[in-house]
């Protein structure tokens, strides 16, 4: 399923935007930093959170499957069953891996709501374009889910690969905003998509 609107490469106001998320997020940080911690923020930024982006916004598009999968059927697109399945198969993967089990959750929880926005998004536009609605619908057991199986396990991998680097110090935002400019462009993604994705990895560099 392709997107329905792709952004403009380079234009102004992305890029105004990211300036002022950058800015934003410094000042936020220095006002409370400490002599160490201001120490540890002049590292040099590394892209060391790219793939973890990358897979956030692959586990975003998604969830334009999901929805179509969902879409016109009773399905709701609240599950708590499975959605506590995939924070409880996280715990487990994070305790085998060494990786902080909350930050995991809460990681996996952000991922979860913001597949959440994107698919209510995309019912609103479909409901009052139903010629915009898709034609075929996915099979979430066959064809959705070993996919989504695939980028938790990835995950867990990645977050264990960037432990010394995430966490609220410049040198994880600026890596985070380089990250997540790149996987826009990557996968070309529409202001809603992008926007979902700027909550999914928020995590990423919380106190």
């Amino acid at each position: 399923m392709t997107n329905s609107v792709k952004p403009k490469q380079g234009s102004p106001s992305r890029w105004r935007h990211a300036g002022a998320s950058a800015l934003t997020a410094a000042g936020l940080l220095i006002a409370g930093a400490t002599p160490a911690q201001a120490a540890t923020d002049r590292t040099p930024a590394t892209n060391g959170l790219a793939s973890l982006v990358s897979l956030s916004a692959e586990r975003l598009l998604l969830a334009d499957k999901v929805a179509a999968a969902k879409f016109g059927t009773t399905t709701p697109i609240e599950d708590p069953v499975r959605e506590q399945q995939v924070l409880d198969q996280a715990a487990g993967l994070a305790t085998e891996a060494g990786v902080d089990t909350e930050d995991t959750v809460a990681f996996f929880r952000a991922q979860i709501e913001m597949s959440k926005v994107v698919q209510r998004r995309l019912y609103d536009l479909w409901t009052r374009h139903p010629e915009l609605a898709p034609a075929e619908r996915p099979d979430l057991a066959t064809e959705v889910r070993p996919q989504l199986d695939r980028i938790t396990v990835a995950f867990i991998g990645q977050l264990a690969a960037s432990d010394d680097l995430r966490g609220p110090t410049l040198r994880c935002v600026f890596s985070l905003i380089g990250a997540e400019a790149a996987a826009e462009r990557r996968f070309h993604l529409d202001a809603q998509h992008e926007n979902a994705l700027r909550g999914a990895v928020r995590p990423l560099c919380a106190a």
